[in-house]
C-alpha cells in the first residue's frame, strides 16, 4: 500500500520514503483556514504557504511587498486548518537575504507564531550560510530554483530559466550545494523538462516541480490558479481543473438579483 494512503501526519522523512519508493508528492499552496481545511481533507501532501499571497490575495503585481507579518498570519490560519499535510512557509523577500542571524530570527518567529514544519528560501549557494543557521534551530528547510520570483527584478523576465548550458550548470551545482546543506527537498520552477529530471536523479532528496516537466518526485501550483479563480494568469505548466471565477460570478449575480427582486430571503428562509 502506499504512503500516501498510510500516514497520519506527512512529515520530512514521509517525503523521502516517497522519492525512494517513486511515489509523487502533490503540493498546493493555501493561505487560509477554510481552503487549506478542504485541501487537507482531500489528501494534499504539503500545502506551501506561498509568497504568491502577495499577488492572490493582496493584488500586488509581485510577490516582493508581502511582509514576515503577514505570512505569519497566512501561516498560522492554515496550520489551523490542517491535521495531516506538511506545511511549508515561504521566507518572504528581505527577511533572509544576506544576513543569515536575521533568517534564522525571520524562521523562528514563523514557528513559534504559526506552528508550521518548516521554510523555504530562495537561491543557491548564496543562501548555504542562511540554510546551515536555520537547520541548527533544527527547522527543516526546503530550497527553490529556476526562476525565483523574488529576484524577478533582476531577471527582468517571468520566462524560461537555465536554457544555456552555463546556467544549468550552476543549477545543477546549486540543487547539489543545497542538499550538502541539508534541505530535505527542492522545488524548481519553470525550467526545463529534461534538466530538472536530470536534477532528480542526481540528488537523493526529493525535487517538486511547477513548470519543470514530469520527470520530478512531485509538483506544485497556486491553488487559485488551479482552481480558475485567476483568469489573467495562464502559463503553459498551469492545468485548470475548476473554473471557480465564472461559478463564483454566477452565483454572486443570482444572489443580487434575489435580493433586488426581493426573492430572498423567502418565508420559508425567515424566522
Amino acid at each position: 500500500m502506499s504512503i500516501h494512503k498510510t500516514v497520519k501526519r506527512v512529515t520530512t522523512h514521509v517525503l523521502h520514503e516517497m522519492k525512494e519508493r517513486g511515489e509523487k508528492i502533490a503540493m498546493l499552496t493555501a493561505y487560509d483556514f477554510s481552503l487549506a481545511r478542504i485541501i487537507d481533507a482531500a489528501g494534499i501532501d504539503v500545502i506551501l504557504v506561498g509568497d504568491s499571497a502577495s499577488n492572490v490575495m493582496a493584488g500586488h503585481e509581485t510577490t516582493l511587498p508581502i511582509t514576515l507579518d503577514q505570512m505569519i498570519y497566512h501561516a498560522s490560519s492554515v496550520v489551523r486548518g490542517t491535521e495531516r499535510a506538511l506545511v511549508i512557509v515561504d521566507l518572504p523577500f528581505g527577511s533572509y537575504q544576506g544576513n543569515s542571524k536575521e533568517a534564522l530570527a525571520s524562521t523562528i518567529r514563523i514557528m513559534k507564531e504559526s506552528g508550521a514544519h518548516g521554510v523555504k528560501m530562495e537561491g543557491g549557494e548564496e543562501v548555504i550560510e542562511s540554510v546551515r543557521r536555520i537547520l541548527t534551530a533544527g527547522v527543516p528547510v526546503m530550497g527553490h530554483l529556476g526562476l525565483t520570483p523574488q529576484s524577478i527584478y533582476k531577471f527582468g523576465t517571468y520566462t524560461v530559466r537555465a536554457t544555456e548550458e552555463q546556467e544549468a550548470e550552476k543549477l545543477i551545482t546549486d540543487a547539489l550545494a543545497l542538499q550538502e546543506a541539508g534541505c530535505f527537498a527542492l522545488v524548481l520552477e519553470k525550467i526545463p523538462s529534461a534538466l530538472a529530471g536530470r536534477v532528480a536523479q542526481e540528488v537523493k532528496i526529493p525535487v517538486i516541480g511547477i513548470g519543470a516537466g514530469p520527470q520530478v518526485d512531485g509538483q506544485v501550483l497556486v491553488l487559485h490558479d488551479m482552481l480558475g479563480i485567476n483568469k489573467e494568469f495562464s502559463p503553459r505548466f498551469l492545468r485548470r481543473y475548476e473554473n471557480l471565477y465564472d461559478s463564483i460570478f454566477s452565483a454572486v449575480t443570482s444572489y443580487t438579483s434575489d435580493v433586488k427582486r426581493s426573492d430572498f430571503p423567502s418565508a420559508s428562509e425567515s424566522y
